[in-house]
């Protein structure tokens, strides 16, 4: 029999596509992707079969080998928006999206998006509501502010108040808090996009009361201080502090912007980090208009809050701009359900996983990489070797830039090159919930912080799809 026979005679013993589709084993990816999606996952499956047949290459084409090459083929079209297990170290990591929701928020948004909500309707009266008014009591409450209201984040709502109080007016702000946060998004662009007149006051490293004072003028809008979250200037600085600029802009008739980003509604000096201004403080240093944002330090969903007097929040909602930016049903939900944790300070660690993982000791999370160590060895095999080490998790998001906490990791060393350490790397992102730690001084470093002692198990058998 000559290669072209033999060719054909393999040709011929692949499965038809149905035969393949009415095997047992086909089940389960019937039932989690489709008959159409797992049909022409099968064809491509035979497709390649048949070309490494007549390339001359040896494979197997029996049913229970397509059905693998087609799970892999379907594996690969699952969402890149899908779960997956955060071991980086930050735990506020803004490609990752930032903070995991609280049960509470999942289950009100997913109530929201199964029943109809009062969401601009007045239950009482039997009238047209506002959206705001859901929130807008608890931000009263947890901030001391007169009164609220939100939009979809806070590059947003500092755009909001700017468009509102500064529109072809002046907006003082001192050059060591003219920032660049993520993806090249600079206030400066925010201050232009918005229509106000930047006035640079100070230097980069000291800015006084008196370079604020000079430049206030009959066409000065407000006065905008800038919370510089993602960075610290240190050794000789100087800053005017908020109490003493909301002083300055009372004086001079105008308001002040104080944009704290990261916003706090706790004292972070619980878990181990150095003391941030909290919202209220910023509410009692006597600004009349603070912004922060949801889903940072807050821990909910993305959103962007402003709180302060209930002459200028009136103002902003009347401006046109405050439509285009609003919420939707279920981030409002999510928000709202975050916000009623705070009103229960004894149990918000427990409920709230941003807060949760912060608190997080280093003793725990050494046991627990101990605890899976030898799995994760056992499953790597002898081309790796893993071991516990020390490691420093970060908050993340711009929040806390110079503040760590001390952490625990899974330490993988490749056996032979560093490329296969590369790889094992590029493998796990490909997992069905990929794993993303991070690469760092030759080894591969899985930080335990944010992963769940309840999903450890998940975690291994996810693992256990490692080719």
């Amino acid at each position: 029999m000559d290669i072209a026979e033999a060719d054909h005679g393999a040709l011929r013993r692949l499965p038809a596509v149905t035969t393949v589709l009415a095997a047992v084993e086909a089940v389960p990816l019937l039932e989690a992707h489709g008959r159409v999606a797992v049909t022409d996952a099968v064809r491509q499956a035979l497709d390649a079969a048949r070309d490494r047949i007549r390339a001359g290459t040896p494979s197997a084409s029996d049913i229970a080998s397509i059905l693998d090459e087609a799970r892999r083929r379907l594996d690969a079209r699952l969402p890149g928006l899908r779960p997956l297990f955060n071991l980086t170290g930050t735990v506020l990591h803004t490609n990752l999206g930032r903070a995991l929701l609280a049960e509470a928020a999942v289950e009100a948004a997913v109530d929201a998006m199964r029943h109809p909500v009062a969401l601009e309707y007045d239950l009482e009266e039997g009238g047209r509501g506002e959206r705001d008014d859901h929130v807008r009591g608890l931000l009263r409450e947890l901030t001391g502010a007169e009164d609220a209201t939100l939009v979809n984040n806070n590059a947003a709502a500092v755009l909001l108040c700017l468009n509102t109080f500064a529109f072809n007016r002046g907006a003082i702000v001192s050059r060591g808090e003219l920032i660049e946060i993520g993806g090249a998004f600079r206030m400066p662009d925010i201050m232009a996009r918005a229509g106000a007149h930047m006035v640079e006051v100070g230097t980069t490293n000291r800015t006084h009361t008196v370079d604020y004072q000079a430049a206030i003028d009959e066409h000065t809008g407000l006065i905008l201080k800038v919370h510089t979250s993602n960075y610290r200037i240190q050794g000789f600085t100087a800053e005017v502090p908020a109490r003493e600029l909301a002083h300055i802009a009372s004086t001079a008739g105008v308001p002040l912007l104080n944009d704290l980003g990261s916003g706090s509604l706790v004292d972070l000096s619980a878990y181990g980090l150095a003391r941030e201004a909290t919202v209220r403080d910023g509410v009692a240093e006597g600004a009349r208009l603070v912004t922060f944002s949801g889903d940072k330090l807050l821990g909910g969903p993305q959103a962007g809050f402003i709180v302060g007097s209930a002459e200028l929040i009136a103002a902003i909602n009347r401006n046109p701009l405050k439509r285009a930016l609003r919420v939707d049903k279920v981030r409002l939900a999510a928000i709202e359900a975050t916000l009623h944790l705070y009103r229960d300070p004894d149990r918000l660690v427990e409920r709230l996983p941003t807060l949760r993982y912060l608190a997080r000791t280093h003793e725990a999370i050494r046991a627990q990489a101990e605890r899976l160590r030898p799995d994760v060895a056992s499953r790597l095999g002898d081309a790796f070797q893993v071991e516990v080490g020390a490691c420093a998790s970060q908050v993340g998001s711009g929040a806390l830039p110079l503040d760590t906490l001390p952490s625990a990791a899974l330490l993988i060393r490749s056996a032979g090159s560093q490329r296969a350490l590369d790889a094992l790397a590029d493998t796990w992102r490909a997992l069905p919930r990929p794993i993303i730690g991070r690469i760092t001084e030759g080894a591969l470093q899985l930080d335990l912080r944010c992963l769940d002692e309840a999903d450890e198990a998940s975690f291994l058998a996810n693992l256990a799809r490692h080719p």
